[in-house]
This record gives structure tokens, C-alpha cells and sequence, in this order.
């Protein structure tokens, strides 16, 4: 009996597996030039096109793979995929990403999509079921609550310093590089990052700084040493926080820094005013609803003729009209919950205009604004090849499942740096003292050359 069920059972993969075959290679015909190879369940390998060397081969791993790939249609399906190593990508994911572009516009009849969507949905269901390897972000309570922010960032960074060691700098700087060349490795480019900031605030011996998300604590103990002043590092990661404060006893700065784990809205006004305040990457935290919130409370915080400066991710233009989908596949394609699920839960990106609109709605006068774009699309290809080569170590320490997140969340950021889809900006805001910015009236000391670091006696 068990023989006569194995055989119908056999016929219908067979039979499947090949209505696959045939799914894919309509899929691949869209395509020109095809910059890439596929390599299937059975070991064939299907070549780039002639005179095309393969930037990257996408390897299916089972029949099933097309399916748990592209049905339901979203990011979150796709990566949920990727996780589960129902496929893999060889060579330059990075490149890779350019697929997702080709597929979400209309080359095919609404027709033929649900017959690929039949195929599919069969060919996911005899494939092995597997779970993704680290579980999904599960939040509760107010959008952007104390409570909710200090679980949705804990989520992400507390992986491990052990973890982000791995393949940041030897600073632990997890923010935007900056490049003058765009030939140096990345500990040189974060520390002229670093630079850059002190210089921007045009920071003095003696003034006081505040740090709003300030990570493993580079920017303070690089602020503290070289330029004098006394600095308070705040971050909602107690991991951060302890590796933080050991740096910051190793290099004798306990007098000048310290880190605390501490929500931005509980920095009690009575512990300023600061001369100058600084957030590099915190802004994405903070959610659009609360952008009024937190400006006022750097506003708060800060003295008369105080600078603050802002740094973050911001959504960019998108797409151009040419190329934007269909009303109906970019209604079929959603995006953004793979991020939410398992990288950055109630991370918001918006344009930089509403950003600036509520620093301006609080009394900020907008000095200067800078996109570092393609600093950070460099960055995140060091931080790619970086993670890639310590595999095995990336591995033992926190699994496959974050290697592989990490790996496609950094390609996939990378892509969307270099096309123009996201962006990221420094804004340098004044908080006016009677009209007074006590600012010079040229940039040019941002470029001078670098001081030598400061003595302990200064």
C-alpha cells in the first residue's frame, strides 16, 4: 500500500518540478542583459548570457525555492526565504538587488502572473518546512512609548557586542563613514567621520556635550580625548553602555565622559544646558509622531547659541514616474516589513523636509545640510564584505540566522544608497541667541588641517 501511494506522490513532483523549470526560464527570458547565474535544486547551472560574466549566482536549493521566495509577493516573504536558506546568493548580493527592481514592473499579463502564482503555491507546499532561525520582533504597547522604544532598540543592538566587533571598526562606529578618497579601509573613514562632527560643532576645551544615541561611544571618548570637552553619551543598550564606560576607563577619561542608559525624554533639563548636541543615527528611532518631542527636548537642553547637530537616514525621491510599477503590482508588492520584522521594529524613515520642518516649528534655525549618500552606500559595502569574511566567527558567535539578516538587511541598504532611494543628511541647527548664531561666517575651519589630540593637562 505504501508503495502504491509513493509513486502517484513521486509523479506529482516530478510534474511539478518541471512546470517550475518552466516558470523560471520565462522569468529569465524577461531579462537582458542577465548579468548572473542560476544554479538548481539538481546541480545544473543555468550561464549568463554570452559575453556577460555572472556578477552573482542565485542558487536554488529545492523546487520549492521560487516559491517560498515570490508567493505571497513582499519583502518579508523574500527574506523570510533568504533566512531559512531556501536559497542562497553567491558573489555580489549587493547586485543581486537589482532584480527586485525588474520583477515589481509590469512585464507580464495579469493572466500569466496567477498562473506562475499556481505553480508556485504548489511547489512551496512540497518543499521542507523550516522555521527562520531567530524570531520576529514582537512589540506591544503604545507606538513609541518609553517602554516599547527601549524593547524595539534592544531588539537590534543587543546582539552582542561580540557580534558587531566582528566587522565594524575598531571604534564601533555603526553610523555613516566618511571618505575623502573613497579609497581608505573603514577604520580611517570613521575616525575622519568622527573628525568631521568635532569640527561641524566646532567644539572647544571645557564646553559640554550631549550625545543622543550614542552607541559603543565613539564620537564621545573621541570628543572627550581630542577636543576637551566634557561629554554625556546617552543609549537605551545596556551592552553598549558597558563596553562604552570599560573604553572609556581604559583611556583614563572618566573625568571628561560617561555613558548612560537612558531614554532621550528623561535627560532632566536641570543637567544642562550643553554648548552642543549631537545624534548620529537616533533620529530613525524616533518615529514621525514624535519628531516634536524631540527636538523640543534638544531645544530644552540646549544654551542660547547652541548648536545641534542631526544626523540620519531619510526616505529619498523614489522612483521616476517612468519607472514606478503599475497601480496593481505596486499594490501587490509590499515592502518595509522585513525591516520591521527582524532589523529595525518601528524604525520610520521620512523626507528630510519633515525632519527640518519640526527643528524649524521649534525655534531651530537650519545652518547647514549635508547628504553623505554615497559615503554611506561605501560604508555599508565595507560592512558587507567585512561581515561576509568572517562567516564562520559571525556564525559560532550569533548564529546563522543574524548572519544572513544582517548580510541581506547591509546589501540591501547599500542598493537602495546607490540608486538614490534612501538617503542620509547632516543638518547643523542653531538654537538663536537673539539673532546672535555665533557661528563663523565660512565653513573653512571644517577642512583645516587636523589638530594633534589634546594633552591630559588641557
Amino acid at each position: 500500500m505504501a508503495q502504491a501511494t509513493r509513486v502517484p506522490a513521486r509523479r506529482r513532483f516530478v510534474k511539478v518540478e518541471a512546470e517550475v523549470r518552466a516558470v523560471l526560464e520565462r522569468l529569465l527570458e524577461t531579462i537582458h542583459p542577465r548579468e548572473f547565474a542560476v544554479r538548481l535544486w539538481d546541480g545544473e547551472v543555468i550561464e549568463p548570457d554570452p559575453g556577460h560574466p555572472a556578477k552573482f549566482t542565485l542558487v536554488l536549493e529545492h523546487p520549492g525555492s521560487l516559491g517560498r521566495m515570490l508567493w505571497p509577493p513582499s519583502d518579508l516573504t523574500l527574506g523570510e526565504a533568504y533566512i531559512r536558506g531556501d536559497f542562497d546568493v553567491e558573489g555580489d548580493l549587493i547586485a543581486a538587488f537589482a532584480l527586485r527592481e525588474h520583477f515589481i514592473r509590469p512585464r507580464f499579463s495579469l493572466g500569466e502572473l496567477l498562473r506562475f502564482v499556481r505553480v508556485l503555491r504548489r511547489a512551496a507546499r512540497l518543499a521542507p518546512p523550516t522555521q527562520p532561525g531567530r524570531e520576529a520582533a514582537r512589540l506591544r504597547g503604545r507606538r513609541h512609548s518609553k517602554e516599547r522604544d527601549r524593547v524595539a532598540v534592544r531588539y537590534h543592538y543587543d546582539v552582542g557586542n561580540d557580534f558587531y566587533a566582528l566587522w565594524l571598526d575598531k571604534n564601533m562606529v555603526y553610523s555613516c563613514a566618511y571618505f575623502r578618497t573613497g579609497e581608505e579601509d573603514i577604520d580611517a573613514a570613521q575616525e575622519a567621520k568622527l573628525d568631521y562632527i568635532c569640527r561641524k560643532l566646532r567644539l572647544k576645551p571645557g564646553e559640554r556635550l550631549l550625545d543622543i544615541g550614542c552607541g559603543w561611544g565613539g564620537l564621545v571618548l573621541h570628543a572627550a580625548q581630542n577636543y576637551g570637552v566634557e561629554a554625556l553619551g546617552i543609549t537605551l543598550s545596556p551592552p553598549q553602555a558597558e563596553f562604552a564606560r570599560r573604553r572609556i576607563r581604559e583611556r583614563e577619561l572618566e573625568d571628561r565622559c560617561r555613558v548612560e542608559v537612558r531614554d532621550y525624554r528623561d535627560v532632566d533639563p536641570g543637567e544642562g544646558p550643553f554648548d552642543k548636541i549631537v545624534s548620529v543615527g537616533m533620529v530613525e528611532h524616533v518615529g514621525v509622531e514624535k519628531l516634536p518631542v524631540y527636538f523640543e527636548k534638544a531645544w530644552s537642553l540646549l544654551k542660547p547659541g547652541g548648536v545641534f547637530l542631526n544626523h540620519g537616514i531619510t526616505v529619498g525621491p523614489g522612483p521616476t514616474p517612468s519607472d514606478a510599477p503599475s497601480g496593481w503590482m505596486r499594490t501587490l508588492f509590499k515592502q518595509g516589513q522585513f525591516i520591521q520584522r527582524y532589523v529595525f521594529p518601528d524604525g520610520e524613515l521620512h523626507p528630510i523636509h519633515v525632519s527640518l520642518r519640526a527643528a524649524a516649528d521649534v525655534g531651530f534655525e537650519v545652518r547647514d545640510l549635508e547628504s553623505l549618500r554615497e559615503h554611506y552606500a561605501l560604508t555599508l559595502r565595507h560592512w558587507v564584505r567585512r561581515l561576509e569574511a568572517r562567516h564562520d566567527e559571525v556564525v559560532r558567535v550569533a548564529g546563522e540566522a543574524v548572519y544572513r539578516i544582517w548580510r541581506l538587511f547591509m546589501a540591501g541598504s547599500a542598493y537602495h544608497f546607490e540608486i538614490g532611494k534612501l538617503n542620509v543628511y547632516q543638518a547643523l541647527l542653531v538654537k538663536p541667541d537673539r539673532g546672535r548664531s555665533g557661528l563663523p561666517l565660512t565653513r573653512e575651519d571644517w577642512y583645516a588641517p587636523k589638530a594633534a589630540p589634546l594633552t591630559r593637562a588641557a
